[in-house]
């Protein structure tokens, strides 16, 4: 069975935080935390869609392409796929790994027969651990309850592993999320950005 992959960037979508007002950094990252380049073209061949929901990715530092979920090379599963950019465009589900940014490209096959693979991003899910967008885990695109961050000067920060093993040890947990600033408890440290219906993270020191 023909693999098949797309010109794109792997890339960790930081989430914004908040600390008493001032957004986070972030960059383009994959699931091991270390950035990758462009994905290399491959024919078409596996599922009915580039990267439809369910389907797998092979993962390399240099390109990725979508593979039988039951070979080998099978790194990630799909757990949500969207067309256009991944800003502004549908939140990944909460307990994403990290997210595979596609390139529109024109190609001889493709999954609707007309020689296009559209611009779009894949919400991926690692087959095994770890998984960085589990609540404390240190990673994901998106920053959830349960998720620790640290300071990195001029009121920003950025998420880490709420065991200490990253690179930076935890200051601060999220430990609701409410509508507003207001519904986070006295003793709430810091104000984290979430989105969603619940877009404020309230954190307590740790």
């Amino acid at each position: 069975m023909r693999e098949r992959g797309s010109t794109g960037v792997v890339g960790v979508l930081v989430a914004g935080l908040l600390a008493a007002g001032c957004s986070s950094g972030g960059g383009g990252t994959g699931p091991s935390g270390t950035p990758v380049g462009a994905a290399a073209a491959r024919p078409t061949g596996v599922g009915a869609r580039f990267l439809g929901v369910g389907e797998c990715s092979s993962f390399g530092t240099t390109s990725f392409t979508e593979v039988p979920c039951a070979g080998e090379r099978a790194a990630a599963r799909v757990v949500a796929r969207y067309d256009g950019a991944a800003a502004g465009g549908p939140p990944c589900p909460a307990t994403t790994d990290f997210v595979l940014h596609i390139s529109a490209q024109d190609m001889s096959f493709d999954e609707d027969g007309d020689g296009r693979i559209p611009r779009g991003y894949a919400c991926m899910r690692n087959l095994q651990p770890p998984h960085p967008g589990d609540p404390g885990g240190g990673g994901g695109p998106r920053t959830i309850v349960g998720d620790c961050v640290y300071g990195t000067g001029g009121g920003q920060v950025r998420e880490t592993a709420c065991d200490g093993s990253g690179k930076r040890k935890p200051q601060y947990k999220v430990v609701r999320a409410v509508d507003t600033r207001a519904n986070c408890p006295a003793s709430t440290a810091l104000y984290v950005q979430l989105g969603g219906a619940r877009p404020v993270g309230c954190a307590d020191r740790v």
